[in-house]
């Protein structure tokens, strides 16, 4: 075995030969180390007789064990994995597959009605399809798919040609603010993140990591599959994420381990409470944007604690806790990472906290997180204006909003497409969720930027749960570290928070409808401390005042 910073996926998949411990779980299905090996081995062998070396093929699955046994077997083919989103329809889906240049999609028959009538240059199953420019379809759940794969039923794990700088993953960027983007992930950068995660939480072979989160996106694979590989652990897949059954599944495979992005923390917290709720094999949560709040009460009730960490999801950039980091704190800032004024370029100065941790000059403090140093970011598919965006001024910058204390610890601030400017004062839409989590009757919160009629921005808030005008209005009162242009001005209420694929709020939905939606809308008018229902005739006022301002055309951004 080569040392460890020339591992590649191909060696830690050739590994797990001989290992005849139950490795994966999906549903009723259990397959041992071995299996998913030997499995990963028979479908590398065929990507060998299809691609050449480089190739893409796109995987449109849900978490089912075919997922991970075609992550190893491009591992050991030298051909890479685009995780295609299926929650992508019509020319966004039909794109996503064209631009990554897949020659195979490997897909199951659930997901065909998606490939209905997109004009996709399909080929057959044959070899020559692919040589000449065919996208080639396999369906995991049919007959013709188990008599493609039987010829290589004997196949062993060759990881001798494999390279750590050998292209594994395409993994789109959400796509909640405009188009997603194709990021890059090699062998080598993939294993060793998966190595880092796994000394940092001491993972050991009889581990349990459960995966909830859709393997097409990079956090599936890269926090939860990736370090469960490094260390030998077992791997529980559910095909698609569910709050109601997250405590039965992590009982049922004995699972030690999950991550989390988005709201997927909230959703669990919001299913009905049982007293034997901390009855559970879990040791630890591992993820982004669950909030301090949803944090500590998830270890409450369950007993796990929850670790936020961050990485971009490009790998510009990472920052790791450790002990002693404050609470609401991410990490320390390593050497290189600094947080940038976004039109000066300068550093902002540190944050000032009170004594309850709450931030007193965010309009100063909070910048966008930017890496000076060595950086593993290995760029998008055919994208030199993102990769632009990301590597200028001398360093990698993330795209995300934080802050700095005195002792050097950092603190996330929302995305910097989710910044404000309200009355001239910028503001980050996730310190104002922070405080508006508190409100009691809310289960879900997400602020955005709707037009000012005049100039700027103004402040929305979506909020799922309970909500009561004048005890909401009173709420916002007592809050001390509500700022004065922070109090939202409508207020939408709904029934469930739209999410992309990944669980992270669709901001972009919520900013498009503003507030001419279907939901109810409450507001405060200009001079009125208290909220009200906004009527047909106020939206009517409303729009004339754009007009009169030439910003109606603002109202559909």
């Amino acid at each position: 075995m080569e040392s460890s910073n020339r591992t590649t996926i191909a060696d830690l998949v050739a590994e797990r030969w001989d290992d005849h411990r139950p490795g994966l779980w999906c549903g009723e299905r259990v397959l041992t180390h071995h299996e998913v090996a030997a499995g990963a081995a028979a479908r590398a062998e065929l990507l060998a007789d299809l691609l050449p070396t480089g190739a893409h093929i796109g995987v449109l699955l849900d978490n089912t064990p075919e997922f991970p046994m075609w992550l190893s077997a491009a591992a050991l083919a030298r051909v890479a994995v685009v995780g295609v989103n299926p929650t992508r329809r019509g020319p966004e889906l039909a794109r996503d597959i064209l631009h990554t240049e897949c020659r195979i999609l490997v897909t199951e028959r659930a997901h065909l009605p998606l490939l209905t009538g997109l004009g996709l240059p399909w080929g057959s199953r044959r070899a020559s399809s692919v040589e000449h420019g065919g996208l080639c379809l396999l369906v995991t759940d049919s007959p013709e798919y188990d008599d493609l794969l039987a010829p290589y039923a004997g196949a062993r794990p060759d990881p001798s040609r494999a390279e750590p700088a050998d292209r594994l993953l395409l993994y789109f960027t959400s796509g909640s603010t405009g188009a997603p983007k194709a990021a890059l992930c090699s062998q080598g950068r993939l294993a060793a993140a998966g190595r880092t995660l796994a000394d940092q939480f001491a993972v050991r072979p009889d581990d349990v990591h459960y995966v909830c989160m859709p393997m097409f996106h990079g956090n599936a694979v890269i926090a939860d599959w990736a370090p469960a590989l490094a260390a030998g652990a077992g791997v529980a897949l559910r095909p698609r994420f569910s709050a109601s059954r997250f405590l039965a599944d992590v009982r049922r495979y004995g699972a030690t381990y999950f991550t989390y992005v988005g709201r997927a923390v909230q959703y669990v917290l919001a299913t009905e409470e049982r007293p034997d709720d901390r009855d559970n094999p879990l040791r630890l949560g591992f993820g982004t944007e669950a909030g301090a709040v949803d944090a500590a009460a998830f270890e409450r009730r369950f007993g796990v604690r929850l670790v936020e960490g961050y990485g971009s999801s490009e790998g510009g950039a990472a920052i790791q806790w450790r002990p002693g980091t404050p609470h609401g704190a991410v990490g320390p800032a390593t050497p290189g990472l600094v947080v940038l004024h976004p039109r000066t370029h300068e550093e902002c100065p540190p944050a000032v906290l009170d004594l309850s941790g709450r931030l007193l000059n965010g309009d100063e403090a909070i910048g966008e997180l930017v890496n000076r140093g060595p950086s593993p970011f290995e760029g998008y598919w055919r994208n030199p204006a993102a990769e632009a965006e990301r590597r200028h001024d001398g360093g990698y910058w993330t795209g995300d909003l934080f802050y700095r204390d005195a002792d050097g610890f950092l603190y996330f601030a929302g995305r910097a497409d989710d910044r404000l400017r309200v009355d001239g004062e910028n503001l980050a839409a996730a310190m104002i969720e922070n405080i508006l989590a508190r409100y009691e009757g809310a289960v879900a919160v997400a602020v955005y930027a709707v037009p000012d009629p005049v100039t700027g921005d103004q402040v929305m808030a979506a909020v799922a749960g309970d909500f009561e005008p004048r005890a909401f209005a009173a709420f916002l009162h007592a809050q001390p570290d509500l700022g004065t242009k922070m109090a939202p001005r409508f207020v939408r209420v709904v029934r469930d928070m739209p999410v992309t694929a990944t669980n992270k709020i669709h901001r972009a939905a919520l900013r498009r409808e503003g507030f001419a939606c279907a939901d109810p809308v409450w507001w405060r008018p200009p001079g009125e401390d208290g909220y009200r229902r906004l009527t047909g005739e106020d939206r009517g006022g409303l729009v004339a005042e754009y007009r009169e301002h030439g910003r109606e055309g603002l109202l559909s951004g």
